[in-house]
């Protein structure tokens, strides 16, 4: 699987966060790589990099959160969109914490999969905040 098709399955398994008391998460991220392994769309490997980055962004979570907060005045995370929320959740993530992602590509992806998945003015807004964070250098 591209990395892009990982980071949009990466996405749907933390937009169940929204939706799902903690307790349920287990379950829910089960159920869903369960449900790519009937599609025949994930392999081993794919499964063990979407599970783990998930957990990764999860633990983080809290310090994302905060972050997101002071990037994005006015907006507080409650009153988010749930969509741009979790992509500015997973691309936050990959500025801060993956190394193996440069800022520049986090930004364009999370603006690419608001596109795909957010409401008409969703890419502007991803991007606006991304860009705040990145020129603090976060």
């Amino acid at each position: 699987m591209k990395r892009r098709e990982l980071r949009e399955h990466i996405f749907q398994l933390l937009f169940r966060v929204e939706f799902n008391g903690q307790e349920d998460m287990q379950e829910q991220v089960n159920l869903f790589v369960d449900d790519m392994k009937e599609d025949g769309a994930v392999r081993p490997e794919d499964e063990a990099y979407i599970s783990g980055k998930y957990q990764k962004i999860m633990e983080k979570l809290p310090e994302i959160d905060a972050i997101l907060e002071g990037a994005s005045k006015g907006w507080k995370i409650g009153r988010m969109n749930k969509v741009d929320l979790t992509i500015l959740r997973l691309a936050i993530y990959e500025m801060k914490y993956d190394e193996d992602i440069p800022e520049k590509v986090a930004i364009n992806e999370a603006v690419e999969l608001s596109k795909k998945f957010g409401g008409d003015d969703s890419p502007s807004f991803v991007n606006g905040v991304l860009a705040k964070l990145a020129d603090k250098a976060v």
